[in-house]
This record gives C-alpha cells, structure tokens and sequence, in this order.
C-alpha cells in the first residue's frame, strides 16, 4: 500500500472509531438522567477522539474531520489531492459507523444519533454556534499540533477540547463542529433536518479558526510536530 493510501485509510478508520463510538455513547447516554446524559455523550465523543489519534493520528495526522483538513490546507500543511481524498476518507469512515449502528440497531435508532437543533434554537443561532465552537476548535488543533512546549500533549489537548465543546453544545445544537459526524447518521438514519447547518457552518468556523491562529502566533512559537 503507499504512503497516501495508508494515510487515507488511516483517517476513514480514525473517522469510523471517533462516529461508530460516539454514536453509541448517545445510545447508552439515554439510560441516565439528563446531566449524566450529558457527560457521556461529551466524554464518549473526547474519549473517541483520543483513541482514534493514538491509533491512526501519526500516520494521517489524524483530521477525522472535514472541517480540520480545510483548516490544514488554508494553512498550507495539506495539498488540495490530499484534501479531497481526506474528505471522501472521513465521510467515507462516517457513514461506515452509521451502517455499524443500523446493523446493530434500527434505523430509527440510528436518527437518535443526529445532530438536530434544540427546542426553541432558531438555525441562524445554531450556525453561528457551530461555527464559533469549530473556530475555537481549530485555534486548538492548529496551535499545538505545531507547538514546541505543547507537543507531548496535543492528543489530550484536542480531546478534551472536545470534551468541553460537546458539554456546551449538545442541549442547543446537537454539536457536531464535524460535518462528516453529521452527514452520517442524516443519510444512514434518514434525518437530514437541517444538515446544511452541519456542513456549512464548521467549514465557515475552520476559516475563522485560522484567522484567529494566525493572529496570535509567530513563526518563532512554531516547532512541527514529529
């Protein structure tokens, strides 16, 4: 296999692992009461993440996220071949945990695991949300992906970012901050209810998440990561 296809095989697997996990987390959260729900789904989602960047993230660099991969490439740390194929790789990767889950459950039980707006959340605030949190997300991932100080421990880092992201979001926007999270369980699970949201705003975020890198980072903070 070349070196191109294992890094993209790399990130359909990491991209598998952080949807097929998490997507179960939001099942097995359903058993606990509202608070507990919560941080299960936040930790099932981090913990994911982090099993999935120990596994296949020094191969890849460990993207599993659409979103990621367009900030890498605004960046210039991946051409745009490897940025397309990373995409097809991760939604690939995506909807391959979502045909785990209908195999293992219903469809219907696969929409429970879409990303859908809260009661009273109007799509315009959903947007902004999901594009501010994936904006911040990606000021994260950009910085110590390349930090000398912080290097050991960007997978903890990126995870737990995660983490935080999920426990703020998922009472109001389902939070995704990861458009091949969401078009899984939309295309698998038939609930595509404002899926455009999910695309569109985390690629807008991950723009704005350069900018905001860019703006508090010099050249002589940076020292890539090995």
């Amino acid at each position: 296999m070349s070196p191109s296809a294992r890094r993209w095989l790399a990130e359909m697997l990491g991209t598998y692992v952080l949807v097929m996990f998490g997507s179960f987390a939001i099942l097995s959260g359903a058993a606990w009461e509202s608070g507990t729900q919560l941080l299960v789904v936040a930790f099932g989602f981090g913990l994911a993440l982090l099993a999935g960047l120990y596994a296949f993230g020094e191969v890849s660099g460990g993207h599993f996220n659409p979103a990621v991969s367009l900030a890498m490439l605004i960046d210039g740390r991946l051409g745009a071949g490897d940025f397309a194929a990373y995409v097809v790789a991760q939604v690939g990767g995506a909807v391959l945990a979502s045909v785990t889950v209908l195999a293992a459950t219903s469809q219907e039980t696969v929409a429970k695991t879409a990303t859908v707006l809260g009661p009273g959340v109007s799509v315009w605030e959903g947007f902004l949300l999901e594009a501010l949190f994936t904006a911040f997300f990606l000021a994260v991932i950009l910085k110590v992906t390349l930090s000398a100080i912080n290097a050991k421990t960007a997978f903890l880092g990126i995870s737990f970012t995660l983490v935080a992201i999920h426990i703020a979001l998922v009472p109001i926007t389902g939070s995704s901050v990861n458009p091949a999270r969401s078009i899984a369980p939309a295309l698998v699970g038939n609930e595509g209810a404002d899926l455009w949201i999910y695309i569109i705003a985390p690629l807008v975020g991950a723009a704005v998440g350069w900018v905001l890198y860019k703006a508090v980072t010099t050249g002589s903070e940076e020292k890539r990561l090995e």
